[in-house]
C-alpha cells in the first residue's frame, strides 16, 4: 500500500512468453500461497488435465511441448498476479501492461479483459494450432545478434524467394532479432547477416517457423477460438505485439492476438511505447515494470531497449515474498 512519504509509484505489468518454461515452476508459490495453489487449480480444471503437476515435478518433455509450455508461463504469470496485486494499491496502479508472444494473453488477464483459466484454455489451443501448422509446413528459427533490426529484414528479403521465406519474426532488442521461415531460406538469411556483420547467429529449437505467414492455417483457426471466448474492455491498456499500440478495446483485442501468429513481435516499440505512458501516467515516483512468471528474460531485454527503466521480476515465492514485505 501506498505509505505517507513515499512516492507513487505506478505499475507496468511485463509477462514472459515461451521459452522461460522449466521443470519445477509456480511449485513454491502453491505450497507456501493459497491464492496461486488456487489459480493453479482453476487452471488444471478448465484444461482437463494436471498441468501443475507437469509444472512442478515433470517430466520435461511434456512441459516443453508447446501446447503444455505456453498455459504452464501463463499459469505461473497469473499466480503471481493474483498474490501480488492487492499489495500494491493505491500506491501501485497499473498504467499499462505488456507480454511477449503468448504473454500477452497474461497481460490480458492482469486487465481484467481474460480470466485466467479461459486465458489457459485459449493458449493451450494457440498452442496445438501452432504445432499443427509447423507439421503440415515445417520452418524453423534463428536468432541473430549483434546486427541492427533493418540489416535483419535487408537479409530476409534478399534471402526469399516466391516459394520460401523467411522473416524478422522477434525484434527483442535494437541488436537481436529472431528471423523465422522456411528452412533453407532461414539458413541463406542467416549467412546473409553473418555477411552484413552479425556477431552470432543461433539456430532454436523450436516446432514451427513462429510469427511468420507459415502460422496462416493457425491465424484462422485461432481467430474462431477468441471469438468463442468471454472478452472484457481491458481495465487499462496492453501494448499488442503486433502493433505496438495499445489496445483500449476486446474486439480490437482479439483482432491483434489473431494477426500476433503471423506478425512480428514488435517488443522494442512495445517497451518504448510502455516506457512513454509509465511517464505520462506514472505518480510522483514514476512507474516500475514488474516481470512476473518464470524467468528474468523480459526485464534484461528492457534494459537494452529503455537503460534507465526501473524494473524488478517475480517468479519465485522468495522473489514475491521480498517484494511484498517491501511494498
Amino acid at each position: 500500500m501506498g505509505q505517507p512519504g513515499r512516492a507513487v509509484v505506478s505499475t507496468i505489468w511485463l509477462c514472459p512468453g515461451q521459452g522461460a518454461q522449466k521443470v519445477g515452476m509456480g511449485k513454491d508459490l502453491a505450497e507456501r500461497f493459497p491464492d496461486a495453489r488456487a489459480v493453479f487449480d482453476a487452471i488444471d480444471t478448465a484444461l482437463g488435465v494436471g498441468l501443475s503437476r507437469i509444472m512442478f515435478a515433470g517430466p520435461e518433455e511434456d512441459l516443453i511441448a508447446t501446447q503444455n509450455a505456453q498455459p504452464a508461463i501463463l499459469a505461473h504469470s497469473a499466480a503471481v498476479f493474483t498474490i501480488v496485486r492487492t499489495k500494491l494499491g493505491a500506491g501501485g496502479a497499473p498504467v499499462t501492461a505488456a507480454g511477449h508472444s503468448l504473454g500477452e494473453y497474461s497481460a490480458y488477464v492482469t486487465a481484467g479483459a481474460l480470466d485466467a483459466a479461459a486465458a489457459a484454455k485459449l493458449v493451450r489451443r494457440r498452442g496445438e494450432l501452432m504445432q499443427k501448422a509447423g507439421e503440415e509446413r515445417p520452418g524453423t528459427m534463428a536468432a541473430v545478434l549483434g546486427l541492427p533490426t533493418k540489416e535483419v529484414e535487408a537479409a530476409c528479403e534478399e534471402a526469399s524467394q516466391q516459394a520460401s521465406i523467411a522473416v524478422a519474426a522477434n525484434i527483442n532488442a535494437p541488436d537481436q532479432t529472431v528471423i523465422s521461415g522456411d528452412p533453407d531460406a532461414v539458413t541463406r538469411a542467416g549467412e546473409a547477416c553473418k555477411k552484413r556483420g552479425a556477431k552470432r547467429v543461433i539456430p532454436l529449437k523450436v516446432s514451427g517457423a513462429f510469427h511468420s505467414p507459415l502460422m496462416g492455417p493457425a491465424k484462422n483457426h485461432l481467430q474462431l477460438a477468441l471469438e468463442r471466448t468471454e472478452f472484457s474492455d481491458p481495465a487499462f491498456p496492453v501494448i499488442a505485439n503486433a502493433t505496438a499500440e495499445a489496445v483500449k478495446d476486446a474486439g480490437r483485442a482479439r483482432r491483434l492476438l489473431a494477426d500476433q501468429l503471423t506478425a512480428a513481435v514488435r517488443w522494442v516499440e512495445c517497451m518504448q511505447h510502455a516506457a512513454r505512458i509509465g511517464a505520462e501516467g506514472g505518480g510522483a515516483g514514476g512507474a516500475r515494470f514488474i516481470e512476473i512468471g518464470p524467468g528474468q528474460v523480459l526485464a534484461g531485454l528492457l534494459k537494452r531497449i529503455v537503460p534507465e527503466a526501473n524494473v524488478v521480476s517475480l517468479g519465485t515465492a522468495d522473489e514475491v515474498t521480498k517484494f511484498m514485505e517491501a511494498a
